[in-house]
């Protein structure tokens, strides 16, 4: 892909991306297909207040469901967007550090002062980055180096460590998320060993997949850390909970329980699966969808029962992320949040039709979303025109466009790509 110079526009953004969204946040303070893992909604943990919190972990959550007008006029249908954005990190994520970090204390894997350490693609990274400092901890974040500059730019801002590494499938020993993993286990034996002894065997462990990272105060292996904790986003069930005990609610209360579904995109399966448990708990009737970016295996194992097509098998996939301009979203095999999805179908979404949304609700609505918001609003048009007028559906306004100026929101890079942006109205959902 082409190299973009834009360093010097996104390092002067960084800064202003942090307090954006604190600013806004303070100014707008069935029947149908199943999956085959649907669990037993009895065995889930059943949904309890949260608790009150303080300082900035207390202004995480509540966040405002907006109705986007363009999108609910041409539709004649109810499209609310919860604007995750305003969030104190700017995404959805805060939900998800927030619940990672507050079990992990609890349950003693992690200790004031520790580090989490994250395989991220960006915004859980920028939230854990935001929030572990609010619980005493600090953050060592692995991340693809394909990923918008900005967004490492504004993690070491925010004082975490940054480890980019190249992209790899997740089956290689280097995988950003694989290395993350390494990284909390060599905190934790680093802190077992006494400051007298204070030597780690093989040093040179650090240098891999091209990549050294500098040795700092963060680093799981320099001297002054309490032991690290893997926050593990995919897996971790913590995930999940965030969405069914906080987000899921908070969706249905702002709505009175009058919505007819539910649509989003899935990376690591948490968001959508927490919320779509939680409202068909409430009402079973509540239609529930996944749109797919491509390159991504869901859609075709939730409208198939296979991960894959022929042109994404796993021996012609190259690296991860996938062949798609949108970061954060897509998989191509099955975490245990997304197994706990309670899904009636699912749409594929492009690149093209996500670009063209997010320019389209930028002009319309003054809505500046990133990659992953614009393409949960593809799939809400599309969700509203398979359901008719009247119906009422909610999505998810993941983060806003400020993370995302050197990719997503760069007109050389899109021009570079073929992925201009030409249309007009919504005509874009209408190609085949």
């Amino acid at each position: 892909m082409a190299a973009v110079k834009t360093a010097d526009v996104v390092t002067a953004t960084a800064a202003a991306v942090l307090s954006s969204a604190l600013l806004s946040y303070l100014l707008l303070s069935g029947h149908g297909f199943k999956l085959p893992w649907r669990r037993d909604r009895g065995n889930s943990r059943r949904h309890k207040s949260r608790g009150k919190r303080n300082g900035l972990v207390g202004a995480v959550g509540n966040t405002p469901l907006i109705r986007i007008n363009s999108l609910s006029d041409a539709t004649g249908c109810e499209i609310l967007g919860k604007a995750e954005f305003l969030n104190p990190g700017g995404s959805v994520k805060d939900r998800v550090a927030v619940k990672i970090i507050e079990e992990a204390l609890d349950s003693g894997g992690l200790m004031p002062g520790g580090i989490v350490t994250e395989g991220s693609a960006g915004s859980t990274a920028i939230s854990l980055a935001t929030i572990a400092p609010a619980y005493g901890c600090r953050c060592h974040v692995v991340i693809p180096d394909d990923v918008a500059i900005e967004k490492s730019q504004i993690l070491e801002a925010l004082g975490a460590t940054v480890e980019r590494v190249r992209p790899v499938s997740i089956a290689h020993k280097d995988h950003y998320v694989n290395v993350a993993r390494r990284r909390a286990l060599e905190a934790a034996n680093r802190a077992a060993i006494p400051r007298e002894a204070d030597k780690i065997k093989g040093i040179d462990l650090l240098q891999m997949n091209g990549h050294t990272p500098k040795q700092t105060e963060g680093h799981p292996c320099s001297a002054d850390n309490k032991g690290g904790f893997f926050a593990d986003q995919f897996e971790n069930l913590a995930n999940f909970r965030a969405h069914y005990e906080w987000t899921g609610p908070e969706i249905w209360e702002q709505t009175q329980g009058k919505l007819h579904a539910f649509v989003a995109a899935a990376g690591t399966g948490g968001t959508i699966a927490g919320i779509s448990q939680f409202l068909k708990g409430k009402n079973p009737n509540i239609k529930c969808f996944l749109i797919d970016p491509p390159g991504s295996g869901l859609f075709n194992k939730i409208t198939r029962g296979v991960m894959y097509t022929k042109e994404e098998a796993e021996g012609r996939r190259l690296k991860n992320p996938f062949d798609t301009i949108t970061e954060g979203i897509g998989i191509n095999r099955l975490t245990k949040n997304f197994m706990m999805a309670e899904l009636d179908g699912a749409y594929r979404g492009t690149d093209r039709e996500a670009v063209e949304m997010s320019r389209f609700l930028l002009k319309n609505d003054g809505l500046f979303l990133g990659s992953s918001s614009a393409m949960n609003c593809v799939g809400a048009v599309r969700l509203a025109r398979s359901l008719g007028p009247g119906h009422t559906i909610v999505t998810i306004l993941c983060d806003s466009g400020m993370r995302h100026l050197s990719k997503f929101c760069n007109a050389r890079y899109l021009a570079d790509h073929g992925l201009t942006p030409t249309a007009i109205g919504l005509e874009f959902l209408d190609r085949p």
